[in-house]
């Protein structure tokens, strides 16, 4: 058997083993392979048993835990013995194998939302929102911020014509937009706020949804988290013009709300907010911490401290408990609150070269997690290995934002101005 100019001195009888359907099923029978054969030479040897008309990437797992050495070395290294024949599980690779077309914006692209399998979100520098249906369909422009955008998100985005936009900005501001995407068409529709969120005192730096509610909440560099209502019941007349018209549409009422509550604790920017769950919020911060919130009481439940600024954080993997970060050095970590001792990461990825600026855990699976960084680059993990299971460096500048869309791509955007997806993403 071919082991990809592998050195055959010593070999091991192996059976490989998969949960793919047809086509990507080998024959039941074992095979020998040589002993030195790395992930690589595995593909080429399952390739090779397999009647596919192109060549498919796979990875390979042994009791559970992903290869990234020789088999000789992971055997050697896990105290296997390599005299009995072993099964090796097979899984597509989680790579992307197709890069999309990419989507210049008028500077940098700050922020995606990928929530939505009908439509992409981005916030730009320029100050604008964007809805996009595919890459190359820009269908609504988000207007009226005087700074930049630095987070946006769905409130609602599925099953309904009408969908609901928060953004948040550097001049202070969250907005609201309902947009009814039944309207799109040529040329780009342009949308204003039907609402417009005041308090904080400085820079909002980031904001999430309620998830199966109303209500969003916003982080800042006031040190602050605010809980807001996104219902039009709840608002008051906007006192400087109460009434405005927007480019091509009818004369609009535009409203004003204000925090329904505050949470004080953190001591620096609060640069992300997560809102995983109905009363239970977490956020991080300059302030070296993550922090997780009781939404009816307004009270800290949990304290992580890491000694680094933070800029972003996600909660996912494992009984949607699992917490990642990422911010001041190439490290991204993951604490599981549910342990004892919970001060110290139970997993750290370290493959990256500067600060991490986004991570986001996939939505449908307990291991696979996704980091961007200052570094150009988009890393897809795998908590079962410490090296990287795929680098996506399609931009050409820093990576500011990513997210995961319709569960087998990555958006994200940068200082190069590009929206940018890589799809074809197998995540089993």
């Amino acid at each position: 058997m071919d082991g990809g100019g592998e050195d055959a001195s010593k070999v091991i009888h192996v059976k490989f083993v998969t949960k793919l359907d047809s086509p990507f099923q080998v024959p039941s029978s074992s095979v020998v392979i040589p002993s030195n054969v790395t992930r690589l030479g595995l593909s080429s040897i399952v390739n090779s048993l397999l009647t596919l008309e192109k060549h498919e990437a796979f990875d390979f797992l042994i009791d559970g835990e992903l290869i990234r050495m020789s088999l000789e070395q992971f055997l050697l290294a896990k105290g296997i013995s390599a005299e009995r024949t072993l099964e090796i599980e097979y899984i597509r690779a989680v790579a992307p194998r197709k890069e999309e077309k990419p989507s210049l914006h008028d500077d940098w692209v700050s922020a995606v939302d990928g929530s939505s399998s009908r439509f992409i979100l981005t916030g730009c520098y320029d100050g604008l929102g964007r809805i996009w249906s595919s890459p190359e369909s820009c269908t609504h422009i988000l207007e009226g911020h005087s700074g930049a955008i630095s987070s946006i998100a769905f409130v609602n985005s599925e099953g309904a014509e009408n969908v609901t936009v928060a953004t948040a900005a550097k001049d202070r501001t969250l907005r609201l937009f309902k947009v009814d995407t039944a309207e799109s068409g040529d040329p780009t529709t342009r949308v204003g706020a039907y609402k417009i969120l005041r308090g904080h005192k400085a820079s909002v730096a980031s904001v999430a949804a309620q998830k199966y509610g109303s209500k969003i909440c916003s982080g800042s560099w006031d040190c602050t988290i605010n809980l807001w209502d996104t219902d039009e019941a709840t608002s008051e007349l906007s006192v400087a013009g109460k009434r405005r018209k927007g480019n091509n549409q009818a004369e609009e009422t535009q409203l004003e709300g204000e925090a329904e509550s505050t949470f004080v604790g953190h001591t620096q920017c609060v640069s992300s907010v997560v809102w995983p769950e109905h009363d239970v919020i977490y956020s991080c911060s300059w302030d070296h911490s993550v922090r997780r919130w009781d939404v009816p009481t307004g009270k800290e439940s949990l304290n992580l401290f890491c000694g680094k600024a933070l800029n972003t954080v996600d909660v996912g993997g494992e009984g949607s408990a699992l917490v990642a970060a990422g911010g001041s050095d190439p490290i991204l970590r993951v604490w599981d609150p549910r342990k004892p001792g919970t001060s110290a990461p139970v997993f750290q990825f370290a493959s990256h070269a500067s600060w991490i600026s986004a991570c986001k855990w996939h939505k449908s699976s307990w291991f696979h997690l996704l980091s961007a960084s200052y570094d150009g680059k988009i890393m897809l993990w795998d908590l079962r290995t410490a090296w990287p299971l795929s680098v996506i460096d399609t931009h050409k500048d820093k990576v500011l934002c990513a997210d995961w869309w319709k569960g087998d791509s990555v958006v994200s955007g940068g200082a190069d101005s590009n929206l940018r997806i890589s799809s074809g993403i197998s995540i089993s």
